[in-house]
């Protein structure tokens, strides 16, 4: 089982977009058993997959989340009108929802950030301690953090073999995933955990235009980055983000050059994890 973080510290880089796309082909084209971790509290990796009815039928048939891997040891209050609370649950209990036979979703919680407030000890080692649980269940695990450092960040990160940094074409691009390097260290240091990129992907490409083309010299002008920058982008699409809304994925979508670009991405990511 390999599991890989998409991460990137800053919002609107097309990082859950990614994330979600990259876990569809794998399931979809590649035949992989694939989970789908939300991690985000913002859950719009899980609303990608699931409009607002879906998503509160699920919790009210007390479907698990996010928010059961790191639950404090009183139960909450759920937010959601209906919905069960159950105690906590033990990680080897924990069962994500079937999306499809092979894509699996731990679903999103808007509740989790509850967490984040009361802390707790090894709380940044739950998320790895619950996918030891599903070693034998999934080929890949991929998981959508939230874009800034915070203990959830830290225990993707800590759960991890690999990541993944979406990257949008702006001036501060390169400023951001270099300090989005400096915390990933930290937390590999900190914890003696490796974890290795598997490579930068250009999100939202035009790659006509001149933010486009200073994104793609600035990543090339510096070795780290120009080694570890995929040869495959996401082209910007109206349509991508549109349908998304409407919970309808890359290959649902009639554009054969988004489509290709996606399945490329997706097989550079596989090349790169099984050479490393």
């Amino acid at each position: 089982m390999k599991v890989i973080s998409f991460v990137n510290m800053k919002g609107g880089v097309g990082k859950t977009t990614l994330a979600v796309n990259v876990a569809d082909v794998l399931s979809r084209r590649l035949d992989k058993r694939v989970l789908l971790v939300d991690l985000d509290p913002q859950f719009n990796a899980t609303q990608s997959l699931y409009g607002g009815e879906a998503y509160l039928e699920l919790r009210k048939s007390g479907a698990d989340t996010i928010y059961d891997v790191f639950a404090n040891p009183a139960p909450i209050i759920s937010a959601v009108k209906g919905a069960t609370t159950p105690q906590p649950k033990k990680l080897s209990d924990i069962t994500p929802t079937a999306f499809s036979d092979s894509l699996h979703v731990l679903l999103g919680n808007l509740e989790i950030y509850r967490v984040e407030m009361g802390g707790g000890q090894g709380t940044e080692m739950r998320l790895k301690g619950f996918l030891k649980h599903k070693i034998d269940d999934y080929d890949y695990v991929i998981i959508d953090t939230p874009p800034t450092p915070s203990v959830f960040m830290s225990s993707a990160l800590l759960a991890s073999d690999f990541y993944v940094v979406p990257v949008k074409p702006e001036p501060m691009s390169r400023v951001g995933i270099d300090l989005l390097q400096g915390v990933i260290n930290r937390v590999s240091e900190n914890n003696g955990h490796d974890i290795r990129c598997v490579g930068v992907v250009i999100t939202m490409a035009q790659k006509n235009t001149v933010v486009y083309k200073d994104c793609l010299r600035q990543l090339q002008s510096e070795p780290k980055w120009r080694k570890r920058l995929l040869r495959h982008s996401i082209p910007q699409r109206t349509a991508i983000a549109r349908e998304q809304g409407n919970q309808r994925l890359i290959l649902d979508v009639n554009d054969t050059d988004a489509n290709r670009a996606i399945v490329n991405v997706v097989a550079e990511i596989v090349k790169k994890t099984d050479d490393t």
